[in-house]
């Protein structure tokens, strides 16, 4: 029993190292799902942007590197950048990047913080810490209103249940710009897609508000609720920070509604210097390049871990198990494996017609027993069977053919002709 427990002891040990070493644990993720990326080409990816800007010979960018050193790069021009960041993220933002950020904001660029406040994108719909994120990334807060304009009435048997339910067909949102502004010079609209009901009925609209002492400018807001929805706000310094509600809006899916490219390509216009680079964080939504399979494999850790595990399984084998051969006890054998022996050598020597042919032997003894001792005849009972009202004439006929290729050493199934034996003797019995 003790060399037993000590046994699952270290199989659960060593599952639990391997568990340690080589499964990351992260996001649920759904093969379904797209992540904004520039390396998504699904529903919710920033590729069409990435390859649309760089076809137009602006310079990008995917980050996949922390803030703190990303931001800094040699081949970065002090200002005149525009870093456009989803919210809300799968890795949480560091102290060191965000102080990073705020300092390449006061050189004079331009951040572009995507939030997922009035859609509700896929990707987005399971994510938890979007308030703190956004505070520290744009110093705003947001809250919750009550729609200025009234929201739509839910269709009939729409239920709580059902509003949070994964849509069949996305749901659209409308971005309308509050006045002229460069960001919307020839734009009317854009449009935003959501793959879950934006929020339960009734449906409330999200505002963003200062905390602090400040200035920030409502540019557009959502035709549907009447609440803003692109603010823009220059914290201390040259650098300027603009957010939407909406996240989605220069997604693949999005990037050809409505007036959605020409508003992402006013945006770079405006926010870029000469020489400046759009920069996709791809980061903190969970693609990155800092790991290094070939640095794991050099840091003398992992081979020490290997060493005290080799350690500890030698000292268990030597010392906590009995390295002996069992003692073998030869037992006489009992009357039923006697039995089945002898049954399985005769298996292996008799025929089956000739099997067959004692069968029937047996089996017509049986019934001539059944009659009188002057009334038996010296062959097959045939008549006996053939006059009996029990017996059908498809199991005669059976019979009889069975009986034929015994005596021809034609070919017989010994199991179906003894289960049709019973039945017959079971039939003349009742």
């Amino acid at each position: 029993m003790k060399d037993r427990l000590i046994t699952l002891a270290c199989a659960l040990g060593a599952l639990l190292l391997f568990l340690t070493l080589f499964v990351h644990v992260g996001e649920a993720a759904r093969p379904d799902v797209t992540v904004p990326t520039t390396a998504e080409r699904g529903d919710n990816g920033l590729a069409a942007a990435s390859v649309w800007l760089a076809g137009e010979h602006v310079p990008t960018r995917a980050v996949r590197a922390r803030f703190d050193g990303a931001l800094g790069a040699a081949d970065l021009t002090l200002s005149g950048n525009l870093l456009i960041v989803s919210l809300p993220v799968v890795t949480p933002f560091r102290a060191e990047e965000l102080r990073a950020l705020d300092e390449w904001l006061r050189a004079g660029n331009t951040l572009l913080v995507l939030a997922a406040l009035a859609d509700r994108p896929d990707w987005a719909a399971a994510r938890t810490g979007l308030d703190t994120d956004f505070l520290d990334l744009t110093g705003l807060g947001h809250e919750t209103v009550r729609a200025s304009v009234p929201a739509a009435a839910p269709p009939p048997g729409t239920t709580m249940t059902s509003a949070f339910r994964r849509l069949a067909e996305p749901q659209r949102s409308t971005l309308v710009p509050n006045r002229t502004h460069v960001y919307f010079d020839g734009v009317a609209a854009a449009v935003a897609l959501s793959d879950y009901p934006r929020r339960a009925f009734p449906s409330p609209a999200w505002t963003a508000s200062l905390p602090d002492d400040g200035f920030m400018l409502c540019l557009a807001r959502s035709r549907e609720s009447g609440a803003g929805a692109l603010w823009v706000r220059r914290p201390h310094g040259a650098g300027t920070v603009i957010v939407s509600g909406f996240s989605s809006l220069f997604s693949n899916r999005a990037l050809g509604l409505a007036g959605n490219a020409r508003l992402l390509a006013n945006i770079v216009s405006a926010s870029l210097a000469p020489g400046g680079t759009v920069l996709f964080d791809d980061e903190h939504q969970g693609l990155s390049d800092a790991y290094d399979p070939e640095k794991f494999y050099r840091d003398p850790r992992l081979y020490a871990t290997l060493g005290v595990l080799v350690a500890l399984w030698l000292a268990w084998v030597l010392g906590g198990t009995r390295l002996r051969v069992p003692v073998s006890r030869t037992t006489a054998p009992r009357e039923a494996q006697l039995v089945r022996a002898t049954g399985l050598f005769l298996a292996r020597a008799l025929t089956a017609p000739a099997a067959a042919q004692r069968m029937y032997e047996h089996f017509f003894r049986r019934l001539r027993a059944r009659l009188p001792v002057a009334a038996r005849p010296a062959g097959p009972p045939w008549e006996l069977l053939e006059h009996h009202p029990r017996i059908s004439g498809a199991d005669l006929e059976q019979l009889r053919e069975w009986y034929a290729a015994a005596h021809s050493s034609g070919r017989v199934p010994l199991t179906r002709l003894h289960n049709l034996m019973i039945r017959i003797e079971r039939q003349l019995a009742a």
